[in-house]
């Protein structure tokens, strides 16, 4: 059986997906995640608030990509493709 924490950051996952979080602004997510991290607080109140900051940087770090979306991957393929052209 899972631990409130576990239930907890699997709800905090299927809020990221359902809620298009993932798209938003950086402000917006901000506070998205002010929000949500108080009711989750809330729905699991033997939470403290490091397990709540603990899941807060989880959900966070799974919204940020590694790569900004488009920038870095397309300058890597526009210097591939402009290696070959002038080889």
């Amino acid at each position: 059986m899972p631990n409130s924490s576990d239930r907890a950051r699997d709800e905090l996952f299927s809020h990221i997906r359902r809620c298009g979080v993932l798209d938003a602004e950086k402000d917006q997510r901000h506070e998205w995640f002010d929000d949500t991290i108080q009711y989750l607080g809330e729905r699991y109140p033997e939470l403290t608030p490091a397990d709540l900051s603990v899941l807060r940087m989880i959900g966070e770090r799974y919204c940020a990509p590694v790569i900004p979306h488009g920038g870095a991957a397309q300058r890597a393929k526009q210097e591939a493709a402009d290696e070959v052209s002038v080889a």
